[in-house]
């Protein structure tokens, strides 16, 4: 029986990539002439667009060439450091294909879809989703609204669920009519994800389904 589509952020939800994004954020200031910066400093940017990250840490604006250059060099180590130091949140497959069964699933990442596709690949996950949306890498900044709604798309849906570790999950899912869950295993507190909007809260995978099943949450 189908209950509908459920969509996934990656990094944070699927997979612990910050010690992949902050050695690939390092190298990039480091390229750029910028400070490098202790690595727990820079798990707050993991998730959000990366020219909005480097904006803030350089101090630059966001169209800036020092940003582009940032990104062009983070980007060139990335490719392949996200593919061996970024892991599988443990629990996650298993919880994956239990979901599976009864729905249907997606990813809405604000990484690039270049680099997502193979990370799933090579963590093993691909094989759960029917579809995988994300910026086009020539894209600037693309707000997670804008990547929930392609996902969306991609799978001919207009409801479900959003499963995100970052207030950006959150209002992208209400700005779709999706409902709000947010997993406390990523980058956001659950007071951020509160008060972003998630109407559940999930602090392991083996949850998910439980959570997934429960009548939506009234105001």
């Amino acid at each position: 029986m189908d209950h509908g589509v459920v969509l996934f952020d990656l990094d944070g939800v699927l997979a612990d990539s910050r010690a992949a994004i902050a050695g690939c954020v390092n190298h990039a200031l480091a390229a750029g002439g910028h400070a490098v910066r202790p690595e727990a400093e820079l798990h707050r940017y993991v998730g959000p667009p990366l020219p909005l990250a480097f904006a803030e840490l350089i101090g630059a604006p966001v169209d800036s060439e020092a940003v582009a250059a940032c990104i062009a060099s983070y980007r060139e180590r990335y490719a392949t450091a996200s593919l061996t130091d970024t892991v599988v949140t443990p629990g996650i497959a298993d919880a994956l294909a239990r979901l599976a069964a009864t729905h249907r699933l997606g990813v809405a990442t604000s990484k690039p879809r270049a680099f997502a596709e193979p990370l799933l690949e090579a963590l093993g996950l691909r094989d759960y989703f029917e579809a995988v949306a994300g910026p086009d890498l020539r894209t600037g900044v693309e707000p997670k609204t804008a990547t929930v709604g392609a996902a969306l798309r991609a799978l001919g849906a207009s409801g479900g669920a959003m499963v995100g570790d970052t207030a950006f999950d959150m209002v992208a899912a209400h700005a779709h009519g999706l409902r709000a869950v947010g997993v406390t295993w990523g980058i956001g507190t659950a007071e951020e994800l509160r008060a972003a909007g998630a109407e559940v809260l999930v602090d392991e995978p083996a949850e998910l389904g439980g959570a997934l099943s429960r009548p939506a949450a009234r105001p």
